[in-house]
């Protein structure tokens, strides 16, 4: 991994050419580097999201050959932008492979919804205690919803052949990843905002508890305390149900 030079010490006299770059060639370089990159999400480069990715190369944090979803040509890409030399797919993070497509098995979902937050880019249509399905045009095979299922209603098959990396993903494709993940991370953050606001308010309406005796019984759990536990039995209920139903 190269290393930017240190910048000059004692911060006096103009800045030489090889002091750090400032932010905004940063954020220049990383959004070159962030567009050619596939946007799969898949986090399999050790890093949140693509774009988290390209910073920390950006900032010579990170090697360029931590995509497998770009495998050989994404390398390549990289390396044209920094001027770092083309390296192998490292293997700690994965074999370039063809693209893959989730699949529901809409006969054992038990419409948790837990797949849904996990894909990066809404791909799954689905609701509460409702089967949910995949948008196959939208999956970019990130793998992200296989481990959320409880039930284990979701695989993976072949979507490209023998087509790898770049040759069996589209830069057409890649734009549109891109702009879903940001609408997805919006309506998270979003919800989580929303669901604060209630929370927040259900606690202000909570009347104080009178005084306590000993004879007194415990005080009940708040109704704040009550909805994730509700949804956690459901699921639990849920779980027991498609257990029973495999095993029958």
């Amino acid at each position: 991994m190269t290393g930017r030079p240190p910048a000059s010490a004692g911060g006096e006299g103009p800045v030489s050419d090889t002091a750090a770059p400032s932010a905004a060639v940063l954020r220049a370089s990383a959004d070159e580097l962030d567009a050619a990159l596939p946007q799969t999400q898949c986090t399999r480069c050790g890093y949140p999201d693509c774009r988290q990715y390209a910073e920390a190369i950006a900032r010579d944090q990170a090697e360029i050959n931590q995509c497998p979803p770009g495998g050989a040509a994404g390398v390549a890409r990289l390396a044209a932008l920094t001027g770092r030399p083309v390296l192998p797919l490292s293997p700690a993070h994965g074999a370039e492979a063809p693209r893959l497509l989730a699949v529901i098995d809409e006969g054992w979902c038990i419409g948790c919804t837990l797949c849904l937050d996990a894909c990066p880019v809404d791909a799954i249509l689905g609701g509460p205690k409702r089967m949910h399905t995949v948008i196959d045009a939208l999956c970019t095979g990130c793998e992200l919803c296989v481990p959320a299922c409880p039930v284990d209603c979701i695989s993976l098959v072949d979507a490209s052949g023998d087509l790898t990396g770049w040759a069996a993903w589209s830069a057409a494709q890649a734009d549109q990843a891109r702009e879903r993940y940001r609408r997805h991370t919006a309506r998270l953050a979003r919800d989580a905002q929303e669901r604060q606001a209630q929370l927040s308010a259900r606690t202000s309406t909570v009347p104080a508890p009178a005084a306590a005796t000993e004879h007194a019984p415990a005080a009940d759990a708040a109704p704040a305390d009550v909805a994730p536990g509700v949804r956690q039995d459901v699921i639990a209920a849920a779980l027991a149900r498609a257990r029973a139903r495999r095993s029958g």
